[in-house]
């Protein structure tokens, strides 16, 4: 297998940005590039998908869907919680992320829908369930992971912990 293209298994380092609606809301400007690790659920699987065989030096620009992005929007995914359950002097306010941990113990996030005195709605899409998202993406390098990287399946970057 030769080394020079995108291929699973391996470390890409990509500049790239992303578009919404006409508006850029993501780019590797100024934290410099991306690295991921292919086949490992590491990037939205329609992009990693579009990237697939591109060669250092190569650009494309891929629309992903919804559902090969950050899923359909889900009319059903709200929930309506007691104020009471919030500290009393937490401030709240429309669109901000809160961290919850539903019945498994699992962390999820949720964004402030709306809420009164009484009720706190919760919204638990993705922001950006249901858009299109467009990509421009440059292929700036390529290697092999570090044994460490392969166990833990996703890139080690210095000063970056997860």
């Amino acid at each position: 297998m030769s080394k020079d293209s995108v291929q699973d298994g391996l470390v890409v380092s990509m500049e790239y940005k992303l578009i919404v609606d006409g508006e850029l809301l993501d780019s590797s400007d100024g934290a410099g590039p991306l690295q991921f690790l292919v086949g490992y659920g590491n990037v939205i699987a329609g992009l990693e998908k579009e990237m697939m065989g591109m060669k250092i030096g190569d650009s494309k620009d891929v629309v992903v869907q919804p559902e090969d992005g950050y899923g359909e929007f889900d009319d059903d995914a709200f929930m309506d919680v007691p104020r009471t359950e919030f500290p009393a002097d937490m401030e709240l306010e429309e669109g901000m992320e809160l961290h919850v941990t539903d019945e498994d113990g699992e962390h999820q996030a949720a964004y402030v829908a709306k809420f009164d005195d009484k009720t706190v709605q919760l919204d638990f899409n993705h922001p950006l369930a249901g858009a299109e998202l467009h990509f421009s993406v440059k292929v700036v390098a390529l290697r092999d992971p570090t044994e460490e990287e392969l166990d833990h399946g996703h890139v080690h970057e210095e000063g970056h912990h997860h």
